[in-house]
């Protein structure tokens, strides 16, 4: 029987794990899976072996608090590493925790698959070696895999996994099934995805949102919740929990932070502005060693600045206001020229399938 442990530290890693252990299953019947994960892991047919939700976290000074658990973890890790329980180690992004981890599974001569990449580009590109222990990287951004290979790791540019969700439906549409009048124009709001950045971000996106709403008469706004985040005081703002994607398509524009948010914008054609928030120890770290133009992905992919940034001190309520509001409007020349910029992004993300193409890639590993 194949063995495969998969790790998975926050909630978007546990649905892009889930997605490949389906794969598997369809592809090695039998398989046993092991995993750090959430819900969705587990949903896929994985013995969660330990809960995601007591280790993630965003940023340098926010993760200190957390090295005590994810260094107990690790050393629970390597023991089953050790005792050779399983024939591949498949970690998904995480990466301050999960570079040690492939270093732990090499050691005891287990072949380790890494999807999706440390962003090293961004901030380090002198630690590539750390990927040593790395037999396979599966990489989602077009323009990583000559990054990684032009340094010596063998990398695989699989797609993007948000290629693989359901088409949306139309605004129309969207907005009927979210009680939205399919008439008025529509603002839509994506502070995070966690409840550390929401906290962070709502304040100055509510701010944001009333000023644009008093520049135009009738705008309805709707925020893309998420559980266990509070939005005190929405006012008119509706707050829709869930999956994001009815909000994508219902809004004409959106304010959004920075990250994957902003190719599932992309992805469904919405103009946006860009923003985001952290402790000012962590800006003051990250800006240092931050080595890319942009920080939004939509820019970092098409290669020019597609959505305008607007990050610590220049996120403000007024200047998000000032940014996304012409694109509401989608006539207006600023609009037309984001949504080219977005059509060349959701055509560099490539092909549906990407869950797919990585087991193909782990099942190569399998001795």
């Amino acid at each position: 029987m194949t063995r495969i442990y998969i790790s998975a530290g926050e909630p978007s890693a546990d649905a892009h794990a889930a997605a490949v252990a389906t794969a598997l299953r369809r592809r090695l019947p039998g398989l046993e899976l092991e995993a750090l994960g959430g819900p969705l892991l587990e949903r896929a047919g994985a013995r969660v072996l330990d809960r995601m939700e007591s280790y993630s976290v965003v940023g340098f000074v926010e993760a200190i608090e957390k090295i005590p658990a994810h260094f107990r973890l690790l050393n629970r890790i390597k023991q089953s590493f050790n005792d050779k329980r399983y024939d591949l180690v498949i970690l998904v992004d995480y990466p301050g925790y999960h570079l040690r981890a492939a270093a732990a599974a090499a050691a005891a001569g287990i072949p380790v698959l890494y999807y999706i990449a440390p962003q090293m580009w961004a901030w380090g590109p002198k630690r590539v070696r750390k990927l040593a222990p790395v037999n396979q990287l599966a990489v989602i951004l077009p323009f990583e895999e000559k990054f990684f290979r032009e340094r010596g790791v063998a990398a695989t540019f699989v797609g993007h996994p948000l290629k693989d969700r359901p088409p949306p439906p139309s605004r129309v549409d969207a907005r009927r099934m979210l009680g939205l009048d399919p008439a008025r124009p529509t603002l839509g709001l994506f502070p995070g995805s966690r409840a550390q950045e929401v906290g962070r971000h709502w304040a100055m996106f509510r701010e944001a949102a009333a000023r644009v709403a008093a520049a135009r008469p009738g705008l309805q706004i709707i925020v893309a919740g998420t559980s266990g985040a509070e939005y005190p005081e929405p006012g008119p703002i509706k707050v829709q929990l869930g999956d994001p994607l009815l909000v994508f398509a219902a809004a004409d524009a959106g304010i959004c932070k920075s990250g994957t948010t902003t190719l599932e914008a992309a992805i469904s054609d919405l103009p946006m502005v860009i923003t985001y928030r952290v402790h000012p120890i962590t800006s003051f770290i990250a800006f240092r060693l931050i080595q890319v133009p942009w920080v939004g992905l939509v820019n970092l992919v098409a290669g020019y600045e597609v959505a305008p940034e607007f990050l610590q001190r220049r996120a403000k309520a007024d200047t998000l206001a000032d940014g996304v509001l012409p694109l509401l409007d989608a006539a207006n020349p600023v609009t037309r020229r984001q949504r080219e910029g977005l059509r060349l992004v959701r055509d560099r993300l490539g092909a549906p399938g990407a869950a797919d193409r990585v087991a193909e890639l782990a099942a190569g590993l399998i001795r």
